[in-house]
């Protein structure tokens, strides 16, 4: 009876043992964890402040005509920070890019469009740069404001026209294949009812979420994504090198 008791107790103590060993061992973990993540951290503000001083000199060759169109996500509630927003275009206008999509899922940024524009006065909406490419010639910077419901709308159009479309076909005399709609006419539709805009080259999400937060599908095929962390925390030299990082990789499209 003694030694069943002694036996039960000792295996009590090293179960005991062992817990406590792998607690501490999670958190050893957790502090190099943290301490690499730390470190990390150190060297991404000097590497930034290093590339705003223009100390490292190569991040000043920019070949910025690789990057066509920009496109830059923005979670909601930072989007309601206008005054980093605006200082985040009039940098990509400094940097010398072209032509911006500003994208947030509810539409924040389109309610401060005029507000935006206001600000920067070298800047045109991109519908009116798109009717008049003069216009784009004298401004610096062409902007697109676009949130989910857009890109909602506009399958919902381009699905709706490709079933009239398909009703006229089956409404005519003689048998007819049922009809497999394919990419390239779900791109037609989608052109035709305003929702195709340009594919950007370059997608930069700023927020806690590393996901594109609902961006247009399908104008992402060929879209670099680079997360940049929260607009609260957006640095001129991480924004620089992003933008270098995409215009000296070699990008190769399938046919």
């Amino acid at each position: 009876m003694d030694l069943r008791i002694e036996m039960q107790r000792a295996t009590s103590f090293a179960a005991q043992t062992g817990n406590l060993g792998l607690l501490l061992l999670w958190h050893i973990l957790h502090l190099f964890v943290s301490i690499w993540y730390f470190v990390l951290g150190l060297v991404y503000v000097l590497e930034s402040y290093l590339i705003s001083a223009g100390i490292l000199k190569s991040y000043k060759a920019l070949n910025v005509g690789k990057l066509r169109y920009l496109a830059i996500v923005i979670e909601s509630e930072d989007a309601y920070e206008t005054s980093k927003v605006i200082e985040l275009l009039q940098w990509l206008e400094a940097i010398g890019v072209k032509h911006v999509c500003l994208y947030d899922t509810e539409g924040v940024l389109k309610k401060s469009k005029e507000v935006i524009l206001k600000k920067l006065k070298n800047a045109i909406a991109f519908e009116e740069a798109y009717q008049d490419e003069s216009l784009a010639d004298k401004k610096s910077m062409s902007l697109e404001f676009c949130s989910f419901s857009d890109g909602k709308e506009a399958v919902t159009k381009a699905a709706n026209l490709l079933f009239v479309k398909y009703l006229k076909l089956d409404n005519l005399a003689g048998d007819h294949e049922k009809p497999i709609f394919t990419e390239a006419q779900m791109d037609d539709a989608l052109k035709d009812v305003g929702g195709r805009g340009p594919d950007p080259d370059l997608l930069l999400v700023y927020g806690p979420a590393r996901c594109h937060l609902g961006f247009p599908a399908w104008r992402m095929r060929y879209t670099e994504i680079v997360h940049m962390g929260q607009l609260k925390s957006m640095k001129y030299g991480s924004l620089v090198k992003a933008i270098y990082k995409f215009t000296t990789v070699r990008q190769n499209y399938g046919k």
